[in-house]
């Protein structure tokens, strides 16, 4: 998917130290070490959980 055509509104969060962690944890883990993947999984669980 090509998201340069998608109009979409920037967030910024802040983190915890202990959340930073985390998401470096699930990124090594199941990621091989992608952040951005990892943070998208999470927020992807989290949306599903909101509904």
């Amino acid at each position: 998917m090509d998201y340069a055509d998608i109009e979409m509104e920037a967030v910024t969060i802040e983190l915890t130290d202990e959340e930073l962690e985390q998401i470096n944890d699930l990124a090594f883990t199941q990621h091989r070490d992608n952040r951005d993947a990892a943070i998208r999984d999470l927020l992807d669980e989290w949306l599903k959980n909101q509904k």
